[in-house]
């Protein structure tokens, strides 16, 4: 029989020497939630082979619906120690890096030494600004994601310019940022163009199919730039 690699499959689609690169890359993922979860877990599918996961929260039981490492047995964990155990599960030679920091304007930028691609899936909004202008000032290569709550369709998610986004509040508010610190060059988000769907709660309402279609699309990106 074959020995075959775990990547063997991914090696066929994007050519060794590709494969190779992704090994050595480092990308930094900024929120372990619903969408940033699934992201990391794609992105180390994929051969990445340095990850730093940053996120101070811990599993609750509301997040069973939509992420990837909620489950009762997790339930109460913090979420980096679990991912990080996932991760080297899938990939035991990974090179992976957690903190269980809150991330704002006075340590962000110690973050982000030696690193080459930036995800951001946040939910703090000023945190979310900042590392796009910090991220931008630093010539570091990001992606950001837009709202995915009260989405029903996830084909209607997009990767796009930030201004190109609408509908989205989340989204109004970064273009309104962009536009007062006069960001130049592209901001790559991803982000629905779904009205808001009709709810019957104050709380933010989420599904399982929509925060991982978005995570599934910034680990897409941040692949096919690394290797374009």
């Amino acid at each position: 029989m074959v020995f075959m690699k775990w990547y063997d499959r991914l090696e066929k689609l994007i050519g060794y020497d590709e494969v190779n690169l992704l090994k050595e890359k480092r990308v930094l993922i900024l929120g372990i939630g619903g969408v940033g979860g699934y992201a990391c877990e794609s992105l180390v599918r994929s051969g990445i082979g340095h990850i730093y996961i940053i996120d101070y929260d811990k599993i609750d039981i509301t997040n069973i619906n939509r992420q990837v490492i909620a489950l009762h047995s997790t339930i109460g964990l913090y979420k980096v120690d679990v991912m990080k155990e996932r991760m080297l599960d899938i990939n035991p030679s990974l090179d992976i890096r957690i903190s269980k920091e809150f991330i704002d304007e006075n340590n962000l930028k110690t973050q982000l030494s030696n690193i080459d691609f930036v995800v951001d899936a946040c939910d703090t909004l000023k945190t979310k600004l900042e590392l796009i202008k910090l991220c931008k000032k630093l010539n570091i290569p990001f992606i950001s994601c837009m709202g995915t709550g009260n989405k029903m369709d996830p084909s209607r998610l997009k990767i796009m310019d930030i201004r190109k986004t609408s509908y989205d509040p989340l989204a109004k508010l970064v273009r309104k940022f962009v536009k007062e610190e006069k960001i130049n060059g592209k901001v790559m988000v991803v982000c629905s163009d779904e009205e808001k769907y009709v709810s019957h709660t104050s709380i933010i309402p989420s599904n399982s199919f929509v925060p991982a279609t978005a995570g599934l699309l910034l680990a897409s990106y941040v692949i096919r730039e690394l290797i374009k």
